[in-house]
């Protein structure tokens, strides 16, 4: 098991609190049980920076997904920025056990990127995807998946997660699988498609999925349009 090295500094900062915290009880039972207790925390916060290896599913052709978690919806809307018209959203609520790092769906060039400030509200509130501090990049499929298409990633906070990272910017290109930076303690993620592109979603709401492994959708077509 690895872990990302956006961890470090919260790690050290809660090891650091927690053996203060355990050197101002009193010897005997009552640090014995501090002790305990401080463990726990220390490897609960570490569980959350694990970076599981993962192999994508599928062949060039399937999206996977870009986030571990439960899909919590599957609609269609308006994205007006990037994709440019009615497109179907995947949305994959992380919860505080989920691993929290995030994975490109599909190989491609970043060619859109935009931080939103916002609140924080629960991921699982219907308003999360429009009112939440979000980063969404928008990809350039590469043209051995398909030809024209572009699909959007967008990364959400919650109630718990107050940092989202992301470590790509306009113009990289980035691999199908590839780590691209995470959601601190959790929220949502999102796979957006455009509805015109021949596909088939492969997941239904409710499915667990693995970040960088489990297929969402599978591509039908040769062309997108």
């Amino acid at each position: 098991m690895t872990f990302v090295r956006w961890g470090i500094p919260t790690v050290l900062v809660e090891t650091l609190v927690l053996a203060w915290g355990v050197s101002l009880l009193p010897p005997g039972p009552a640090r014995w049980i501090g002790l305990a207790v401080a463990a726990f925390l220390w490897l609960f916060t570490l569980a959350f920076f694990r970076n599981p290896e993962r192999t994508p599913a599928g062949g060039l052709d399937c999206l996977i997904a870009p986030a571990d978690g439960v899909v919590s919806d599957i609609t269609t809307v308006d994205e007006p920025e990037f994709l440019k018209g009615r497109a179907v959203r995947i949305g994959i609520f992380l919860s505080v056990f989920d691993v929290h790092v995030n994975r490109s769906p599909v190989a491609g060039t970043i060619a859109f990127a935009k931080y939103t400030p916002g609140k924080f509200l629960d991921a699982r509130h219907p308003d999360v995807s429009h009112e939440n501090e979000a980063n969404a990049i928008g990809i350039e499929v590469a043209p051995e998946t398909a030809t024209g298409l572009r699909v959007l990633v967008r990364q959400l906070s919650g109630l718990i997660a107050r940092r989202i990272i992301c470590t790509h910017a306009v113009g990289e290109r980035i691999a199908r699988g590839e780590l691209y930076g995470m959601i601190k303690f959790g929220s949502r993620t999102e796979l957006w498609l455009p509805e015109s592109c021949p596909h088939t979603v492969a997941v239904k709401v409710g499915d667990r999925v693995k970040c960088g492994e489990t297929v969402l959708v599978r591509l039908t077509g040769t062309t997108a349009t």
